[in-house]
C-alpha cells in the first residue's frame, strides 16, 4: 500500500486528465486517480512481487535454492559486520533493561505445520507425508493411556497352566504376546510369546518360560515410554496408577499404529466409525477419543481439553456427569451425540451427528 501511495505520484498526474473528462467524477478527478493508482500498484505488487515469485519457488525448490545459494551466501558475508553490530547493539539494549531475548532462528511446531499444509496445498508434500507428520506432532502430546488397551480388555494366561493347556485352548492367538497373572490381571507375573509357548515342553508351567514384565506410571507420555522400549528391549509394557492398580497395556505397535494408523491384528476386535446413509455417524463407545476427533479432522481440539478420559464413552461421562440412559443426547461443539445402546453400565455405541459447517468441511476435504 505504501508503495502504490509512493509510487502513486506520478503516475495519477498521468491519469487525472482521463478522469477529468468524467463529468461527475471531475471535482474528485485528484482523488480519483491517486486511489486506482494505489489500488493497482497495490494489486501488482502483491501478485507479481510475492504469490507468483512464492508459488514458482515451492514448485522448484530445489532448482532455485541451488541458483540463488551462492549470491546470498556472498551478500551475507558483505552485509554479516552489519548485522553483528545491529544484533551486539540490540542484545545490549536488552541486557541493559534485563529482558530476556528469544533467538529469532528459532521455528515453532504451528510455523512447521502452517508450512507442511502449504507444501501439501501446493503438491510439492504427498497427502500421506502430511498426515503422518501431523501425527508425530500429536503423539508428542498424548498420554499413553489413550493409547492403551483397557484392563477389561486384556487377555491374560493363568501363570500355573501348563503349555499344553494352552495349545488346546478353543480360541485362536490373536497376539503375539500375552500377560501370565495370578488369579486376576491385577497380578501381573511376566509375559509370554507365542513363539517360546510352541518351542516350550508340553508340560512345563508357563511361569518357567515366563519374560519380565515392564511397569510404568500413567503419567509418562507416549515418546517416554517409547524410549523405555529401546533402552529394555521389552515391548509390551503394564500402566498402573498413583495407587499401583492396573490401568491398561500398551505395546510398541500401539505407538506405530498412532503415526501411521491402525493395523489391526488377525482377530482382534476393531472400533468402528461407520457412516449412515442418512449422514450420521454410528460410533463404537470406546473408540480412544483422539482417534474419534481425528476421523471429524479436529484432532487439534484434544489438546484444548483438560479430560481424564480416553475414549468417547469417557467423554460422555465427563460431559454429562451421570451415567445416561438409553436416548438422552447432548451437544458439544459442532457434534450432536446420542447414547443408542448400553450394556448394563457402559455405554457401548453413540450416534453423532455433526454441524452443517463440519459436514461442508468434510465434504471440501
Amino acid at each position: 500500500i505504501l508503495t502504490g501511495l509512493y509510487s502513486g505520484e506520478k503516475f495519477s498526474k498521468d491519469l487525472q486528465p482521463a478522469i477529468e473528462k468524467i463529468p461527475f467524477l471531475q471535482p474528485y478527478a485528484q482523488s480519483v486517480s491517486t486511489t486506482l493508482v494505489v489500488i493497482i500498484v497495490t494489486f501488482l505488487s502483491i501478485i507479481l512481487g510475492e504469490l507468483i515469485p512464492k508459488r514458482i519457488a515451492l514448485q522448484r525448490a530445489a532448482q532455485i535454492s541451488l541458483l540463488v545459494a551462492a549470491p546470498m551466501n556472498l551478500l551475507s558475508k558483505i552485509a554479516y559486520p552489519i548485522v553483528g553490530l545491529l544484533s551486539f547493539v540490540s542484545n545490549s539494549f536488552f541486557k541493559l533493561f534485563k529482558m530476556k531475548t528469544h533467538s529469532d532462528s528459532a521455528v515453532t511446531e504451528e510455523e512447521i505445520k502452517a508450512m507442511i499444509s502449504e507444501g501439501s496445498e501446493y503438491g510439492s508434500i504427498e497427502e500421506g507425508e502430511k498426515v503422518i507428520i501431523e501425527r508425530v506432532f500429536h503423539l508428542g502430546d498424548r498420554s499413553i493411556t489413550s493409547l492403551m488397551t483397557h484392563r477389561t480388555d486384556i487377555v491374560w494366561f493363568d501363570m500355573n497352566a501348563t503349555v499344553e493347556d494352552i495349545r488346546n485352548r478353543e480360541e485362536d492367538f490373536a497376539f503375539s504376546t500375552y500377560p501370565i497373572c495370578e488369579e486376576s490381571v491385577d497380578n501381573i507375573k511376566g509375559l509370554i510369546s507365542i513363539k517360546d509357548l510352541f518351542k516350550a515342553n508340553p508340560f512345563t508351567p508357563l511361569h518357567k518360560i515366563a519374560k519380565p514384565a515392564l511397569f510404568v506410571p500413567e503419567n509418562n507420555k507416549a515418546y517416554q515410554l517409547l524410549e523405555k522400549f529401546k533402552s529394555t528391549k521389552i515391548h509390551t509394557c503394564f500402566i498402573v496408577n498413583e495407587y499401583g492398580t492396573l490401568e491398561g497395556m500398551i505395546t510398541l505397535n500401539d505407538i506405530l499404529e498412532a503415526i501411521v494408523g491402525d493395523v489391526p491384528d488377525s482377530g482382534q476386535e476393531e472400533y468402528e466409525i461407520v457412516k449412515r446413509d442418512d449422514g450420521s455417524y454410528l460410533v463404537d463407545a470406546q473408540i480412544h477419543f483422539y482417534n474419534f476427533l481425528s476421523y471429524f479432522d479436529r484432532a487439534d481440539w484434544m489438546n484444548q481439553e483438560e479430560q481424564d478420559f480416553d475414549t468417547v464413552a469417557g467423554f460422555v461421562l465427563h460431559e454429562l456427569e451421570h451415567i445416561p440412559n438409553t436416548g438422552e443426547t447432548f451437544e458439544w461443539r459442532d457434534f450432536k451425540i446420542e447414547i443408542i445402546d448400553m450394556d448394563g453400565q457402559r455405554i457401548d455405541k453413540v450416534l453423532v451427528t455433526i454441524s452443517e459447517d463440519l459436514k461442508e468441511e468434510m465434504e471440501d476435504d
